[in-house]
């Protein structure tokens, strides 16, 4: 089940929702005991065999968790922590790489090894990494355990960023799992950014998806496509992606607010930023700060020479392609970033440019390695993204025009303008508008969720038309 399905909307949500304020008279645990049999249904429903692996999850961590608080100061905890973290990513090497290495070593030693075909539990990369943030936020003090095993269960299962994220960390959630407060005020803004989340799912990003489509699938099939197409679709899987991850986010965090959690923002503009690092700290927040405090902190971070630093951005981005797929795209992609982030570090661009056309080139010229790195991301091989890449720069049959690219600039152009203009920061600047002009913020207090519901209505009448929903997080 996905948050943009008509059966999640009006079926799921609404029931979770009337019963967990129909409890809301009775003690905390009993919603918290509410929400999690929701979140494990929601989770069983497209693949109920994999509600094993979830509650497989819940129980071992809960154990874990246990073992860290009772031994924290001991001198064996090294080895719960290495247990711990060994057993949570033996489970996802099992699902998501095993059949990967397999292919590798049969490609080099023949074939040696005969593994059957594993299929991969919908959003496992997310909550195992939920899950080893429990165990670990205990260790360093930055949560309390939990003595309630469904408690455990409800963090690592909670059905607003079970699939596609944000990884919410558990001391940013802790607390609130037993002292949270519902309010109708924040009940109200998480329907308004359930809303806008779901509008950019179904109205931006599957129209982006159907150009992207058909590009990525005519190199793969070895047909040739125009340089302008090209281009133009690696813009259009750039805003997918773009609209997909953050109407996710933005759906799960307006989730949370709806049922009293506070979850930490995942996107903050990205393709505004003026560098790669930058990039890094808008894209995908939550798997960043992750990184960055359970990997690349312990290994030393910054405050290292230069060698030291440069493994460890290796082993952090390295990792991070890993963690995305079971595919050497996806390692590749990573890797890339490496190199370009290691760049930035060694040199110290862009902050090192005084004039303002140098980083507007720099800005420019980042914008164009997130593109390129999309193109990779999205292949399926990496023979096709080099194809795809030769095609960008000129070096396909069909030359650099291709009719369809007009056509599609014609056709969708609305969506291409809104597309747009929402990566550009102009909330604030709005906002500070509309402060000076009251009548006008009245205005569009009233029209706001107004319009908001009328886009709502028109995406869900695309969803009852159209069975193409593209989802694009089986890989995480």
């Amino acid at each position: 089940m996905v948050f943009s399905s008509i059966i999640f909307v009006f079926a799921f949500l609404g029931t979770v929702l009337a019963v967990y304020y129909l409890m809301k008279p009775l003690p905390i645990c009993y919603r918290n005991f509410w929400l999690f049999l929701g979140s494990i249904f929601f989770y069983a429903w497209g693949e109920p065999k994999f509600f094993v692996v979830m509650i497989g999850s819940i129980l071992m961590n809960y154990v874990w968790g246990l073992a860290v608080d009772r031994y924290r100061t001991s001198k064996g905890i090294k080895w719960i922590l290495g247990g711990a973290l060994a057993s949570n990513l033996l489970i996802l090497f099992l699902f998501k790489y095993l059949n990967f290495t397999a292919d590798i070593i049969n490609g080099i030693l023949g074939d040696v090894l005969k593994v059957p075909t594993i299929l991969l539990p919908i959003g496992i990369s997310f909550f195992t990494f939920q899950a080893i943030s429990y165990v670990f936020d205990i260790y360093y003090g930055w949560g309390e355990v939990q003595k309630n095993p469904l408690n455990v269960g409800l963090y690592i299962a909670f059905f607003p960023q079970l699939i596609a994220g944000p990884i919410v960390r558990y001391n940013t959630i802790s607390k609130q799992m037993n002292e949270r407060k519902e309010t109708m005020a924040d009940f109200a803004a998480g329907v308004e950014r359930f809303l806008i989340g779901f509008c950019k799912k179904v109205l931006l990003s599957n129209q982006f998806a159907q150009i992207a489509d058909i590009s990525f699938d005519t190199v793969r099939y070895s047909v040739d496509l125009g340089t302008d197409l090209a281009w133009l679709s690696a813009v259009a899987y750039s805003l997918q992606i773009l609209f997909d991850f953050s109407g996710y986010s933005d759906m799960a965090i307006g989730l949370g607010k709806m049922f009293g959690f506070r979850f930490d923002e995942n996107f903050n503009y990205p393709y505004a930023a003026d560098s790669i690092s930058d990039f890094w700290r808008r894209w995908h927040i939550s798997l960043g700060t992750w990184f960055r405090d359970y990997v690349y902190i312990p290994l030393g971070g910054s405050r290292v020479n230069k060698g030291r630093l440069m493994l460890n951005l290796f082993v952090v981005w390295g990792l991070t392609g890993i963690w995305h797929g079971a595919n050497w795209t996806f390692i590749i992609w990573g890797l890339f970033y490496f190199v370009l982030i290691a760049f930035e570090k060694l040199t110290g661009l862009p902050q090192r440019f005084s004039r303002v056309w140098q980083r507007f080139l720099y800005r420019v010229l980042t914008l164009l390695a997130v593109m390129g790195g999309w193109v990779v991301f999205r292949s399926d091989s990496v023979r096709e993204a080099y194809r795809y890449i030769k095609v960008m720069f000129g070096f396909g049959k069909q030359g650099l025009h291709d009719e369809r690219a007009y056509f599609y600039l014609r056709e969708f152009w609305v969506f291409w303008i809104v597309g747009v203009l929402l990566c550009i920061p102009l909330k604030d600047c709005v906002c500070r508008w509309l402060e000076q002009h009251n009548r006008i913020s009245h205005i569009v207090g009233v029209i706001k969720p107004l319009l908001l519901f009328g886009l709502f209505f028109v995406a869900v009448t695309y969803l009852i038309v159209s069975d193409y929903n593209p989802f694009i997080y089986f890989n995480f």
